[in-house]
């Protein structure tokens, strides 16, 4: 007789994947918003070398 315990492989797979969900999507948001916080740290590092060259020109 089968143990009453054991998922069918289906099963077992849609628990973990349910499981994983949300921990896909926030970590899908973080990857995102460090990779927007990289930009916008090389942008306003641009801006101030040019403003510095700018300033040397004047």
């Amino acid at each position: 007789m089968a143990d009453p315990t054991k998922l069918s492989v289906e099963k077992a797979l849609e628990k973990i994947r349910q499981r994983d969900e949300p921990k896909s999507e926030n970590s899908s948001l973080d990857e995102k918003t460090d990779a927007l916080n990289a930009e916008i740290k090389r942008m306003r590092a641009q801006r101030l070398r040019l403003e510095r060259q700018q300033g040397k020109r004047s």
